[in-house]
């Protein structure tokens, strides 16, 4: 079973109990897997199935409008992954589940897929629906880029390694700041590749850590990591070469709002011993 804790709320009561109401149905899924046995569960996952379409179809305008509302930078992102979180579905409402061994494997398969979504799109991505400052009032500060003592857990490791992350964005954000047109493309490629590979060692270390002192919140965190890598395996290198000024601004943006909105909301939680 997946609870949803304070990790999952993004703020907004209307949005936050659908998402509450996902959770259920996901465990709704796990409860007839485990438990059920020996009897047809053909009705049951159509009914997970059809709260799931209305789910979608209420809770997606829902999370668009308000995005909408607020003017929030992610949107088009959210629009897309919505869409896809669509045709997934699809494909589980037209399977053919008449027998116990149709149902047993489209039960695991929607599970897997909901585990996914719960974790790498509610923590990733809906967490930071109205947490992005325009980029704009990050041009107004004297450095949006500096490791302030805000970001400090108190856990050594985890702090040098934060240090670094901050300091090879603030660059990425320096070439924005001071473009000089036709000569940067090689360097952001080359910023964005030491960005990766810095955040990997970092995520491998804070959970090693997170191991090694037995912390309860060790698995959630590590699908919000999980998820941070699949959105730098999602850059779009031919949209940089393109326009890379433009694109280079929209990615600091999510890129610094997610790791000040984790540090601060996650890593801070982390106990000292």
């Amino acid at each position: 079973m997946i609870r949803f804790t304070k990790d999952c709320v993004l703020g907004v009561e209307e949005i936050d109990k659908e998402h509450e109401h996902l959770f259920k149905l996901f465990n709704d899924a796990i409860t007839i897997l485990e438990y059920d046995y020996g009897e047809d569960k053909y009705y049951k996952i159509h009914n997970i199935l059809s709260g799931l379409d209305q789910y979608a179809e209420n809770h997606f305008m829902h999370e668009e409008a308000y995005m909408e509302k607020i003017c929030d930078p992610e949107l088009i992102l959210q629009r897309v992954q919505h869409l896809s979180f669509k045709i997934r579905l699809f494909e589980f409402l037209v399977k053919n589940i008449d027998n116990e061994k149709e149902q047993m494997e489209a039960l695991r398969d929607l599970i897997d897929f909901l585990s996914l979504w719960l974790y790498r799109h509610i923590i990733s991505s809906d967490t930071m629906i109205g947490k992005l400052p325009p980029l704009e009032e990050w041009m107004l500060r004297e450095n949006p880029c500096e490791y302030i003592e805000e970001y400090i857990t108190g856990v050594d490791i985890i702090d040098r390694e934060h240090r670094i992350l901050f300091e090879t964005l603030e660059r990425a954000f320096n070439l924005v700041k001071f473009w000089v047109e036709g000569d940067s493309y090689d360097e952001i490629i080359h910023i964005l590749d030491e960005l990766k590979v810095c955040t990997v060692t970092h995520f491998a270390d804070e959970e090693e850590h997170m191991q090694s002192i037995g912390y309860e919140g060790y698995e959630a965190h590590k699908q919000a990591h999980d998820a941070y890598v699949d959105r730098l395996d999602e850059i779009d290198f031919d949209k940089i070469e393109e326009n890379p000024k433009i694109y280079l601004e929209s990615l600091i943006e999510f890129l610094m709002g997610w790791m000040i909105h984790h540090i601060t909301n996650f890593d801070k939680n982390i106990p000292l011993i």
